[in-house]
């Protein structure tokens, strides 16, 4: 086996880890809202405070991790978020709340502009794609294990032990990615003579000059790194959803129990973990018998389209199962787009893949905040779930239009 694939395992756990952190408060609502006496549209603040922090600091996280390198970086973040997952425990009212899950996001920030860094050094280009959606399925997954987690965990310690154990948990394994990883396989004693070289040889050559990276203003001027924001938005507007509300809706609308609506809601992360694997898989497939064009077009507007119809049709569903039947179709197009996305932000970032790869993401979680707000608001004033699917739906099919005019191929140039 490939030594690199112990790379893709540790960063695995980071996304695993990021999402479990990340999905506990949903489950944990229901406590909060009655400890600190929050209404419906707080506790969305609350949720989506969360996402402005992580939004507002994917880019600087993304020039950081191209600049000090994403051993040092991840190792910073994971600690940080951790600490800040126990903070959370000592929340006493709506302003603490939403001041620690504001800097609990910002310090998630880092995380997947760094594993992007790590796998331009770590993997050739063709291996890419995979790489990417098994980085990202962990996160789904990590999402799907927390919803029946939280609920056991949260009966047996309350919701605020429940966070102080998450926390703990998450400072160990940051001094574990420390010890184990290096920033290029050239550095790291693990990596034989002949995977070093075929490492070398096949990953993403990247200028090594003294040319200016591209600044913030540059980047966002750029065609290509502008629509890969907006397809992003469109993409977390619907995913978010499963890690904010989707709980909630299916309990309320369906009058579940806890434990059944979290299994239930767990369906559509998984589905989000195989659309991971499968597009991973097909961005792959596609690079090596084709070009980096249909490569990442290709699985990123079939997942568009399944997660336009996928929303439209569980609208149509009258009971628990099928509706989220549907919503797993959803969510298994919407995270169908990720790889394509993430291995684009690569081939046009080069050396500044960290910061194009956060700009996008800083893009997709103003979705992701636009989504926690947007539910409970669209419920109160409508009193109907319903308009939030339909412009879920409709921003998918923007984002279908919007690949068509991505050209991965014309990499961003820095002005002198």
């Amino acid at each position: 086996m490939p030594r690199r694939n112990l790379v893709v395992v540790a960063t695995f756990l980071i996304s695993l880890l990021l999402y479990i952190d990340r999905t506990c408060i949903q489950v944990a609502g229901d406590g909060i809202k009655a400890d600190l006496h929050l209404t419906d549209t707080q506790f969305g603040w609350v949720l989506s405070i969360f996402t402005l922090g992580y939004a507002l600091a994917q880019t600087p996280s993304g020039i950081i991790a191209d600049r000090a390198g994403p051993r040092l970086l991840l190792t910073g973040v994971i600690t940080l978020w951790s600490v800040l997952t126990a903070a959370t425990a000592a929340g006493f009212n709506f302003v603490s709340m939403l001041i620690v899950r504001f800097l609990f996001g910002a310090s998630e920030a880092g995380a997947f502009p760094g594993m992007a860094r790590a796998t331009l050094s770590w993997f050739p280009t063709q291996e890419r794609g995979l790489v990417t959606g098994i980085n990202f399925s962990a996160s789904r997954l990590g999402g799907a294990l927390a919803l029946p987690l939280m609920v056991w965990l949260i009966d047996a310690t309350g919701w605020r032990g429940s966070f102080v154990i998450l926390g703990a948990f998450g400072v160990v394994f940051a001094g574990g990615w420390w010890l184990f990883f290096r920033d290029k396989p050239e550095k790291h004693a693990m990596i034989g003579e002949e995977e070093r070289e075929h490492i070398k040889a096949n990953r993403q050559k990247v200028s090594t000059d003294d040319t200016p990276s591209p600044r913030f203003a540059e980047m966002v001027a750029n065609p290509n790194v502008r629509l890969l924001m907006v397809q992003y938005f469109c993409s977390n507007f619907t995913f978010f959803f499963c890690l904010s509300w989707l709980f909630k809706h299916v309990k309320t609308t369906y009058d579940l129990t806890a434990s059944d609506a979290g299994m239930l809601a767990a369906l559509p992360l998984l589905g989000g973990a195989a659309g991971n694997w499968f597009s991973g898989w097909l961005v792959d497939y596609l690079f090596r018998n084709h070009d980096v064009v249909v490569s990442r077009r290709v699985p990123a507007i079939i997942g568009f389209t399944l997660a336009t119809l996928g929303l439209l049709v569980s609208l149509e569903m009258d009971s628990a199962l099928p509706a989220v039947i549907f919503l797993t179709i959803a969510v298994f197009g919407a995270d169908m787009t990720l790889p394509p996305s993430w291995s684009a932000c690569v081939d046009v970032g080069g050396k500044t893949a960290g910061a194009v790869s956060g700009t996008m993401n800083m893009a997709g979680n103003i979705g992701s905040f636009t989504t926690s707000l947007a539910f409970p608001y669209l419920l109160v004033w409508t009193g109907s779930p319903t308009p939030f699917f339909f412009v879920a739906a409709g921003l998918n099919a923007i984002a279908v239009a919007v690949w068509f005019f991505i050209k991965p191929q014309n990499p961003i140039r820095a002005t002198a």
